[in-house]
């Protein structure tokens, strides 16, 4: 069983994660402020750490800071805040993944799963030394097995919606027109080719993305066209 340490000063917020988790085969223990849940990682083992920001005595930052002096275990932030900056820093300092308050507790659930399988497959960063192998986060191609994984769980794509992923992979930050996407995929002139893209990314969404919504991964950079994240 899985030992996971929720830590807000917002006791109902920590009831609701704990029900939630419970229900899935979790144990939760609770904590209500960054030295509380220091206290709790060094006496016991824990799988990991969903941490809000704002809380009395120490911040959700500088814990995540000292936790990262010497343990690996994954952290969901968890915060109010939703700029773009704040997303960051928490993620700068070490977390593995930021959920922003009002939530979705079955997609904290989804994320749980996610980094748990990601970081007990893993063990962390693997690096493969093949060219035929790209990764950001937990997405995986290994184009060699025409093989597409998430956090080690493999996906089906169909050829096309392959080819759009693995053409965004291999140039990770690049922002591609769905002009340049449909003439790469489909080798031909891209006319009227907005809806036969867009449907194919997603669907590729709906396969990689836990929040097909807010995705992860692949990025709409508006009026200029899609790209792979990188991280």
């Amino acid at each position: 069983m899985y030992n996971i340490l929720v830590c807000d000063d917002d006791k109902e917020i920590v009831e609701a994660i704990d029900i939630y988790l419970t229900q899935e085969g979790y144990h939760v223990l609770k904590a209500y402020d960054g030295l509380e849940a220091l206290d709790i990682l060094e006496r016991e083992e824990i799988s990991l750490l969903i941490l809000d920001v704002m809380m009395p005595r120490m911040d959700g930052i500088r814990a995540t800071l000292k936790i990262r002096e010497k343990n690996s275990i994954p952290i969901i932030i968890l915060s109010a805040k939703s700029e773009d900056a704040d997303k960051i820093l928490g993620l700068n300092v070490g977390a593995d993944d930021y959920v922003t308050k009002p939530f979705n507790p079955l997609e904290l659930v989804a994320r749980v799963k996610s980094q748990l399988r990601r970081y007990n497959q893993l063990g962390g960063s693997v690096k493969e030394d093949q060219d035929e192998v790209y990764e950001v986060g937990g997405l995986r191609i290994n184009d060699d097995l025409k093989e597409v994984t998430v956090d080690g769980e493999p996906v089906k794509l169909t050829p096309i919606e392959y080819n759009i992923l693995l053409l965004l992979m291999k140039n990770q930050g690049r922002v591609f027109s769905i002009s340049q996407i449909y003439e790469s995929i489909w080798n031909e002139e891209a006319i009227g080719a907005d809806n036969t893209v867009a449907v194919h990314i997603r669907h590729i969404r709906e396969k990689i993305e836990i929040n097909p919504k807010d995705p992860r991964y692949l990025k709409v950079v508006w009026g200029v066209g899609y790209k792979i994240e990188k991280m």
